[in-house]
């Protein structure tokens, strides 16, 4: 694959145009020094266009396109609950966890577990989440970014990983969350306008130049991948089983991911209001719908236009080498701003927890303009740990790096208990919040080696309901000072505008729709 001239240029104003873009939008008005509030978390100004176009684009990177891509191309659509589920799940975290962050002025995560349970959980999970966004997600974008970047233009693998990396820190790095939630508009537009001209040639190329007789001619030769519930004797049965995508283990990760997640409940925190905040989940709620439109389907349709691909993770740059001059440029574009979207946003939420969970705890007087500093050194220290420990962690040792990533996933049903009993049930305290997350962990361990077959999803849904009770018990069999809970709830409004009920009842059918459709 190789990019023309105008392809090239494309991609090069697009690159311009994005830096130029967030240092204009990271301007401060004269005299005003920015501080930790304005770097961290946008001035608590955020609208709510840049909240909903910011939680997509921290979400979608290029592994993301590429793998749902080639899921696609190997299942199905089934692929395709992970987007359309998340879509629901928005609904309530506008809905019910949002008012309660905003109501007590939260800032990370972290934060609320120590105002809510007591330091100890505080500090165990900004660790956690540190490690976490550094050695997995931040290391997995910049590999995988790269693996994409040198296959269209047959650049060194690690020059593209550091250009990248460099990138992303560069255009975010004076202005903070501010930079990245307000380009994230302009980057998602990109990645929409790019995913829609992929899937309209590849559609038109298989229907002989009509996009909706290209779809009909895919389901008549392919029927088998347009069901969104698989069977058990379904090869792929374990990674997507059955119902549990709509009433098991899919819900706990969801939660967790888009719920308690700091990167990405990040731009909720920032809203300058809740209503604004719900007004921008529920924009991220209409575009997960859209989102298997743009990368699951190009998967389907290389089933048809390159069957027989050695691995199914080659089937959307196979797609991409189809496009013509220009339109390869746009989807190129589209891609690097994925990858540069949710680099950004992970850099900016490491800096946040490191700077507002260790910092500012150890240095309580801390200057708010030093505060600031300490966070773009943050932010580089991360790039330069992400750059450096990628090769390492996803090339020579690649059983490593899946450790890790299960063991993020040994500890995502804990993460889900702690919250939810945090938010909703006023008994729980610290000692079970701890007893969540190691259960959480150990119980994860043990039914993986006792069940080898048990597909992960399920094994998620069994320890959270463990864990819940094991930490419910903890929390009544143990008392907890009574100034550890500061957390008010009592004054929570959970009633929403009209116009956020109005759009959910229609995510809500639209999602019938689509299930009822590819059952």
């Amino acid at each position: 694959m190789k990019l023309s001239t105008p392809d090239i240029a494309i991609v090069l104003v697009y690159l311009v145009g994005i830096f130029a873009l967030a240092q204009w939008v990271s301007r401060e008005k004269r005299g005003h020094a920015k501080d930790g509030k304005d770097y961290f978390l946008a001035g608590k100004a955020l609208p709510w266009w840049a909240i909903g176009t910011s939680l997509i684009a921290a979400n979608i990177s290029a592994e993301q396109i590429i793998g749902m891509s080639g899921s696609g191309y190997a299942l199905g659509l089934a692929i395709a609950s992970y987007e359309w589920m998340a879509a629901a799940t928005l609904l309530i975290v506008g809905k019910f966890f949002l008012p309660v962050f905003l109501r007590n002025g939260i800032d990370t995560m972290p934060q609320f577990l120590e105002h809510r349970y007591g330091p100890r959980i505080r500090t165990v999970m900004a660790v956690f989440w540190l490690i976490l966004y550094v050695f997995v997600n931040l290391t997995s974008i910049l590999w995988l970014g790269s693996i994409a970047v040198s296959q269209v233009t047959g650049m060194d693998q690690f020059l593209a990983l550091a250009l990248l990396g460099v990138f992303s820190l560069a255009y975010q790095l004076y202005g903070g969350l501010k930079a990245v939630a307000l380009t994230d508009f302009v980057q998602v537009g990109l990645l929409v306008a790019g995913g829609i001209a992929i899937t309209a040639l590849t559609l038109a190329r298989v229907g002989d130049g009509s996009i909706l007789a290209g779809f009909a001619q895919l389901r008549a030769a392919h029927p088998e991948h347009f069901h969104m519930i698989l069977g058990p004797d379904n090869p792929f049965y374990k990674d997507l089983p059955g119902l549990s995508v709509l009433v098991g283990g899919m819900w706990v990760a969801n939660l967790s991911y888009w719920g308690f997640n700091q990167y990405i409940i990040q731009r909720g925190l920032a809203a300058k209001s809740v209503e604004e905040a719900q007004r921008g989940v529920l924009l991220a709620a209409f575009l997960k719908l859209i989102v298997p439109l743009i990368v699951v389907v190009p998967g389907i349709a290389a089933v048809t236009l390159a069957p027989g691909l050695a691995k199914p993770d080659q089937a959307y740059p196979t797609m991409m080498g189809l496009l013509p001059a220009g339109v390869l440029g746009l989807v190129f574009a589209a891609l690097i701003a994925a990858v540069m979207a949710s680099l950004a946003s992970k850099i900016n939420s490491i800096a946040t927890i490191f700077t507002l969970d260790f910092y500012t705890k150890m240095v309580p007087q801390s200057d708010p303009t030093r505060t600031v500093t300490v966070g773009r050194l943050a932010a580089i220290g991360a790039v330069l740990i992400g750059v450096l420990s990628a090769k390492p962690l996803l090339g020579s040792f690649d059983q490593a790096f899946q450790y890790i990533q299960d063991f993020t996933g040994y500890f995502t049903p804990g993460v889900t208990v702690i919250f939810l009993l945090g938010l909703f049930w006023k008994r729980a305290n610290e000692n079970g919040a701890l007893v969540a997350a190691v259960s959480s962990v150990v119980l994860s361990i043990a039914i993986k080696l006792l069940l080898p077959a048990m597909p992960f999803m399920n094994r998620m849904g069994w320890v959270f309901v463990l864990s819940l009770v094991l930490a419910a018990v903890a929390s009544l069999v143990t008392t907890a000072p009574a100034s550890a809970d500061t957390i008010r709830t009592d004054d929570v409004s959970f009633r929403t505008s009209a116009t956020f009920n109005a759009g959910a009842t229609v995510v809500i059918l639209i999602l019938v729709a689509l299930y009822a459709a590819f059952w």
